[in-house]
């Protein structure tokens, strides 16, 4: 498999952003995950937020100090995924989302590229002093779930996520989503 590289999203990374945004809305997902709302903003507005999130004194007051990276393949310097790295965690996170959300590519699912993302972000997390994490995916995600146990997650419990809503979605499928949460030790 070929090697990847995390780097820091820039200005000069806006076109390959674009048509990763491109691919996953042409597979009719509206959501990217570990992208920290790639898909909803405007690319300089999207800079501005990853800097201002990624210091104490600047970070949004509802969100965490986090980082975000771009999962490049260093052969043809092609977006894979997406991942961000939260260096802590607040009520929503501790209930739902975790240290570490990610989002691959729809073209390259499949190939191992999740698992190899997750362990260069394990090994970030290390080097900033997280040793103990946090992850969280759906039951029903196969693809999540593997990814998660294959780099070391122990499942600590499960609960339908209509029980840290606190509010009906008004979608059956998504009201009886089970949500698992596993840590990993590094």
């Amino acid at each position: 498999m070929a090697e990847i590289e995390l780097i820091k999203p820039e200005k000069e990374h806006e076109a390959i952003v674009n048509d990763f945004i491109k691919e996953h809305i042409e597979n009719k997902e509206f959501v990217i995950h570990g992208g920290a709302l790639v898909e909803k903003l405007d690319y300089d507005v999207w800079l501005q937020q990853l800097a201002n999130n990624s210091d104490k004194s600047t970070v949004d007051k509802d969100w965490v100090v986090a980082s975000t990276f771009l999962a490049m393949r260093r052969s043809d310097r092609k977006l894979i995924g997406l991942i961000d790295i939260r260096h802590e965690l607040n009520d929503f996170l501790q209930s739902y989302g975790g240290h570490i959300g990610l989002g691959i590519r729809p073209s390259e699912r499949g190939k191992g590229y999740a698992s190899k993302i997750t362990m260069e972000g394990l090994s970030f997390c290390k080097k900033i002093g997280l040793h103990k994490l946090m992850l969280a995916c759906y039951k029903d995600n196969f693809a999540s779930r593997k990814t998660i146990e294959k780099c070391g997650g122990k499942l600590e419990k499960e609960f339908p996520l209509s029980e840290i809503m606190n509010v009906s979605f008004g979608v059956e499928s998504l009201e009886e989503k089970i949500v698992q949460v596993y840590w990993i030790t590094v």
